[in-house]
Parts: structure tokens; C-alpha cells; sequence
């Protein structure tokens, strides 16, 4: 598969951009550790508002019984793919921060959580692995299952693999297996004022 024939930039961008895509094919290969925590540790270097640092991850690397208990609450479709996956991520963030001995709103957790799955995917990427971010799961399920604390959003669930031919997907996900196009930048973007 060409990338650069489905996705084309508009503008001069790092192929690494480009190449980045949501797969849902994935060999079951076993991650390394090095490579799980190379891609945390860019995480980790994300910036976030007052460098509050809001997110947390919760792996399960595949085999083991906590990576079951993670793709029991995906929703049906992700269940029908997620099994080849090398292992899951969630994603969390907290939804405060102590300021002064007291906790305070964090308004921009999600956000900052976001920059941190940028990272980690890109880095992913660079390393010869591709993510798919799950926002279809359980999310009251996934906090009893990972033991999350209140004050914590579960924002996604990440799979991380190495790529296998979307011929080994169900009959129903094969055809979405590809990386998909972007909106044209114009669309996305107005000097001064919204335009729709």
C-alpha cells in the first residue's frame, strides 16, 4: 500500500505525519519492552498547561489476564480487531490539580492528555508500530476493571501494533482498513473571524 497516493499533503509536512494511521490489522507480535517504553517516555514529554502533567497510562500487554479484562470493555466492533493488538494503553487524565494545598480544576486535562497520545503514536510510528486510539468502549466498566480513582477521565484506549494485511480482518472491517485523506486545510482554517 502507497500512502502518498491515498494521502496527500497540502502544504510541506514531515512524511512521519503522513504516515501515521489508525490500522486495525494487527500481526500479535509481542512488543518489546524498550519499545513500550520508548513510546511512554515521549509521552511523557508532552506540554501541558502549568506543566500539570494530567495524564496516566494503564498498559496491558497481550496474553495476560488484565489485557482480557481491557478488550471485555471495548465495544463490540473494537472486540472484533483489538485481540491482535501487542498491547493496550488507557489513557487517562486528571481532572484537578493542587495549587496552594488545595485541588483546583484542571480545564485543559483532555487537551494536555491529547498532546500526550500525539506524542506517544508519532513515536510509535517512528519505531515501526502503528496505534488505533478507541474512544468505543465502557467507560464506567474501564474505571471498575483498571481501578481508577475519582478525579480521573479515561480518555482513550490505544492498541499498538505491527501492521498485518487487512486480509485477516472480518469481512465487515477489511474495506475501512486503510489510512484515510484529510479535509482540505482551507476548510479547517479563517483569518480573524470562524467561517464554516
Amino acid at each position: 500500500m502507497n500512502i502518498e497516493e491515498i494521502r496527500k499533503a497540502d502544504n510541506q509536512v514531515d512524511p512521519l505525519f503522513i504516515n501515521r494511521w489508525s490500522p486495525r490489522a494487527y500481526t500479535g507480535e509481542d512488543i518489546p519492552d524498550t519499545v513500550l517504553l520508548n513510546v511512554l517516555e515521549a509521552a511523557r514529554w508532552a506540554p501541558s498547561a502549568r506543566n500539570i502533567q494530567p495524564w496516566r497510562f494503564v498498559y496491558a500487554k497481550r496474553h495476560s489476564l488484565s489485557f482480557a479484562n481491557i478488550l471485555g470493555v471495548l465495544s463490540e466492533r473494537n472486540q472484533l480487531w483489538a485481540p491482535q493488538a501487542s498491547t493496550l494503553i488507557a489513557l487517562l487524565s486528571a481532572k484537578t490539580f493542587l495549587v496552594d494545598g488545595k485541588q483546583e480544576p484542571a480545564h485543559c486535562h483532555s487537551f494536555d492528555a491529547g498532546a500526550a497520545w500525539t506524542n506517544l503514536t508519532l513515536q510509535a510510528n517512528l519505531l515501526g508500530w502503528q496505534t488505533r486510539a478507541m474512544a468505543a468502549f465502557d467507560h464506567e466498566a474501564a474505571a471498575k476493571v483498571l481501578k481508577v480513582p475519582n478525579g480521573y477521565d479515561i480518555e482513550v484506549i490505544i492498541a499498538i501494533g505491527k501492521v498485518a494485511d487487512k486480509e485477516t480482518l472480518p469481512a465487515t472491517l477489511k474495506e475501512l482498513d486503510v489510512p484515510t485523506p484529510r479535509r482540505p486545510l482551507q476548510e479547517l482554517v479563517s483569518e480573524g473571524t470562524f467561517q464554516e
